[in-house]
Parts: C-alpha cells; sequence; structure tokens
C-alpha cells in the first residue's frame, strides 16, 4: 500500500506560482534539457515542505527514444526533479547562493508512469538540514496518482 501524500494535496494549487522559472534559475544550476522544474507551488519553511510542477511536454529529449511508440519519463528524472526541488528548498530557505549537488537516493519505488501531457507535482519534507548535507523525503503525483517516491539526500558542492 502507497504511504499518503507528504503533504495534503488538496491544499496545493497546481496551476498557481509562487517562483517562476527565473526565480528558480536564480537558486538551481541546472538549465536547458536539465531544467525540471516549471514552478515552485508550494513553500512552508516551518513545516519544511515544499512542491513544484513540471509540466512534461511532446518535446522533452527523452521522448523520442524512452520508448518508441510509448514515451514513458525514466525515473531518474523523476529523481532528478525531486532533487532539484530539494535543492530549491535549501537555497531559498538558508538565504543563501550555493549550489546542492545530488548525493544519494534512498529507498526509491516507482509506482506509476509519467508521459508527455502529464503534469508531475514534485513533492518534498525536509529530513535532515545541515552544513553540508540535506535529507529529504520526496514523492512525485500525476492527478494525485503517486508515481515515484523516495529519500533523497544532497550535499553542498
Amino acid at each position: 500500500m502507497p504511504p499518503k501524500p507528504i503533504i495534503d494535496l488538496a491544499t496545493i494549487d497546481v496551476e498557481g506560482c509562487l517562483f517562476d522559472i527565473e526565480a528558480i534559475r536564480e537558486r538551481n544550476a541546472q538549465r536547458f534539457e536539465l531544467e525540471m522544474l516549471d514552478r515552485i507551488v508550494h513553500l512552508d519553511p516551518e513545516a519544511g515542505t515544499s512542491a513544484a510542477v513540471k509540466e512534461v511536454g511532446e518535446n522533452e529529449f527523452w521522448v523520442r527514444g524512452h520508448f518508441p511508440g510509448r514515451p514513458i519519463m525514466p525515473g531518474i528524472l523523476m529523481i532528478e526533479a525531486s532533487g532539484q526541488l530539494c535543492s530549491f528548498h535549501c537555497c531559498e530557505v538558508r538565504r543563501v547562493d550555493e549550489v546542492i549537488g545530488f548525493a544519494a537516493c534512498e529507498e526509491a519505488r516507482f509506482r506509476g508512469t509519467v508521459s508527455p501531457g502529464d503534469t508531475l507535482l514534485i513533492v518534498g519534507r525536509m529530513l535532515d538540514l545541515r552544513a553540508r548535507l540535506a535529507r529529504f523525503q520526496s514523492q512525485a503525483f500525476v492527478d494525485g496518482r503517486l508515481v515515484f517516491e523516495g529519500t533523497i539526500v544532497g550535499m553542498k558542492l
């Protein structure tokens, strides 16, 4: 049985925008094909939670080859999107300009597919934030259906 959502999904406006792509770029270093977040739709520093949206397009770099005729977003890109949300959260909450790099993904589970045309909602909850290391519980949803869960570990580069 899948776990409960980290955040009550009914409280998140996936059409809203607290931080747009330009604000994300101010905090995250990824560019071009590796920008996995379109907007931040929730940030609660006191609760340690955040959420972002990725509008999965027909022209994503992976569509043609993963898999021809039935494109499915690679799981590693769901992990990357989760990592980018965690990095954004760390930089925004700490109010610092630093690069948070990917260190690990623990207990990853993929529970559904993500296809072009889907709106991917990525949510995270900070578990531990230290000077050089951050751990987040992360989940991703499409239409309220859990498609990914795992623990993302980042480290200051």
